[in-house]
């Protein structure tokens, strides 16, 4: 159970209170220090899942715990961003983001109860989803120059966009299996 992989992700899960406190220090570097704590633990998450597979060292409890470790840091991070512009424009991405997640969550363990959990696996769109979320989260976490902020405001935008497409995929891929046994 304790493997590379296994502490890599362990160590995602340690930056995320590092990254809080690192995001609200009342000094002038602390935004960028932060996103760079919010690139390292983006970074481990590529790593663990390229490691696990290069070094066939899957486990069930890294299956369960990755995705775990990504979806705190996205929603600690979107809270984040939600705090510091208080705005509905960033407010309803956010929701919308933090949703779908629930939602798919749900969806995958039900999906699992019922042995069709290869049918809500993640998607192409969902990959292209986080590069664009998680993107957008660094440069908002950043906030360097208005520029910086702009491409992060579009980049949540097109995140958005493919969030809900890529529930609407996941739905679609289940929905067969959910028809079924209603």
């Amino acid at each position: 159970m304790i493997n590379i992989p296994n502490i890599l992700t362990g160590f995602r899960i340690f930056l995320i209170p590092v990254f809080v406190i690192f995001y609200y220090l009342p000094v002038e570097w602390s935004s960028f220090s932060a996103a760079l704590i919010f690139f390292i633990a983006g970074s481990t998450d590529m790593l663990d899942g390229y490691l696990a597979r290069k070094l066939n060292q899957s486990t069930a409890f890294g299956a369960f715990l990755d995705p775990v470790a990504d979806k705190i840091m996205v929603a600690v991070s979107l809270v984040m961003i939600v705090e510091h512009y208080e705005v509905i424009w960033i407010t309803i991405p956010a929701m919308i983001m933090i949703c779908r997640e629930i939602i798919i969550s749900a969806l995958r363990e039900w999906m699992a109860e019922l042995g069709e959990r290869a049918s809500v696996a993640v998607s192409w769109v969902g990959k292209i989803k986080t590069v664009a979320q998680m993107l957008s989260l660094f440069l908002l976490i950043w906030q360097d120059s208005s520029e910086m902020e702009w491409v992060g405001f579009t980049l949540l935008y097109v995140a958005t966009a493919l969030t809900l497409w890529s529930m609407v995929v996941y739905l679609k891929a289940a929905w067969p299996a959910l028809s079924k046994n209603s």
